[in-house]
């Protein structure tokens, strides 16, 4: 079963990683190389990215008929999603092992698991 693993950054991660060494935070960034080493030798990385700065994302959307896009300012959001792994595990459990992994959730920061929905299982 494939599970999405989120990264987030919030007010608490960022203010933590305000407070780390240059060393640490090299060791953080070599923290996340080693979990992608290890998930793509084990077989269950599917994909994993790192994402931007929020402030370079756009919003699409379709207004009749006509495509809509905003570079923004969007309303401020003290959480925002900063990186993710997709993996496919045999169980809930092990997608959980290998999010453990996750410097951030080393440091005590969120990380989410969560179940893939299988399209494939529905009747469109």
């Amino acid at each position: 079963m494939r599970y999405l693993i989120l990264i987030h950054s919030n007010p608490r991660s960022r203010a933590l990683w305000e407070t780390l060494t240059d060393e640490q935070r090299m060791e953080f960034g070599r923290g996340y190389m080693q979990l992608t080493e290890e998930l793509a030798a084990s077989g269950e990385l599917v994909v994993s990215q790192g994402l931007t700065d929020p402030a370079l994302a756009k919003r699409v959307w379709v207004q009749d008929g006509e495509t809509m896009s905003s570079d923004g300012p969007f309303a401020e959001v003290k959480e925002y999603l900063a990186g993710f792994y997709l993996v496919d595990c045999e169980s809930e459990a092990r997608a959980l092992e290998w999010a453990a992994k996750a410097p951030d959730a080393q440091l005590g920061g969120p990380v989410e698991v969560r179940p893939i929905l299988d399209m494939s299982t529905l009747d469109l």
